[in-house]
């Protein structure tokens, strides 16, 4: 069986970064993923903070991010992986069909979003978010509802009230939020978003909100269930500043290691990802020769 240098499971701005990065160390690359790459990209209305790209969409990101695979020659195998088991000096990634050996694995599967709230999908990009610190100038002087299932949310929601006329904010856990006095706290469980072209209202057990704009800002952990063994921490994997994991050759990045999911973050820690995975590969040559 072929056994590639790095595998990298998930085709967002940290798996196409991770990617790039290691084709041009020339390391043999496998890449899961979509051949849409991301579909949360390809919505996004318009990402303000991705340095020489002003006012790109995310279309527009996305097609680049395509164009760059393109060139490198990389290619995304569309196969689901259901597992990634650690065998010691390599790990073997299981797809429903095959299963692939690699010496390294890289971990940028972002979070999972779980049961969508009724209304979420249609409206992602016309009013709902995963990111209030990405999309806030879009909401300036408008009103917007953030939806936090953790405490981790909280910054993001403060930022909100700098921006937006009014902030409601529906915390899905226990403990008093530490938010401004602007931000009004609703302990209502959210049931669906609704309008027409764009959101125009959040309905909850307790009533409904007119908003322009609703910011769902989950917290959810795959990768451990993906890979056992791997170390989670606040809903997240548990990663060091080289995105290492607490196993040897796993290393993970981009919104599967944590808050802010910002396009600009995960792709620098794609970067980072791949160089840790490199300086690992050279490693383990180092010791094979000793």
């Amino acid at each position: 069986m072929t056994r590639v240098d790095i595998a990298i499971i998930g085709s967002g701005p940290a798996g196409v970064s991770a990617a790039i990065t290691a084709k041009l160390r020339g390391k043999s690359v496998l890449l899961f993923g979509s051949k849409d790459l991301s579909d949360k990209i390809g919505k996004a209305h318009k990402i303000q903070n991705y340095p020489g790209l002003p006012d790109v969409t995310g279309e527009e990101l996305r097609a680049a991010f395509q164009r760059h695979l393109d060139a490198m020659e990389l290619t995304v195998t569309e196969a689901r992986v259901n597992a990634v088991y650690a065998m010691g000096d390599y790990f073997a990634v299981q797809t429903a069909t095959d299963t692939v050996e690699a010496t390294t694995v890289i971990l940028a599967t972002g979070v999972v979003q779980g049961k969508p709230l009724p209304g979420e999908e249609e409206f992602l990009g016309r009013g709902v978010s995963y990111c209030a610190t990405c999309d806030a100038p879009l909401y300036r002087g408008k009103a917007v509802a953030v939806i936090g299932s953790s405490p981790a949310a909280e910054p993001e929601a403060a930022y909100m009230a700098e921006v937006a006329a009014s902030v409601l904010y529906l915390p899905l856990y226990e403990g008093t939020p530490d938010l401004p006095a602007a931000v009004r706290v609703v302990r209502e469980k959210p049931t669906a978003v609704t309008g027409e072209a764009q959101v125009t209202t959040l309905q909850t057990d307790g009533g409904t909100y007119p908003v322009d704009g609703v910011f769902l800002l989950r917290d959810a952990m795959a990768p451990t269930q993906l890979v056992p063994g791997l170390e989670g921490a606040g809903g997240h994997v548990a990663v060091n500043a080289r995105m290492q994991t607490n196993l040897p050759g796993c290393f993970a990045c981009g919104d599967a290691v944590g808050l802010p999911y910002q396009y600009v973050k995960a792709a620098g820690e794609g970067n980072v990802a791949a160089l840790s995975a490199v300086e690992y590969l050279a490693a383990q040559k180092r010791n094979t020769k000793e």
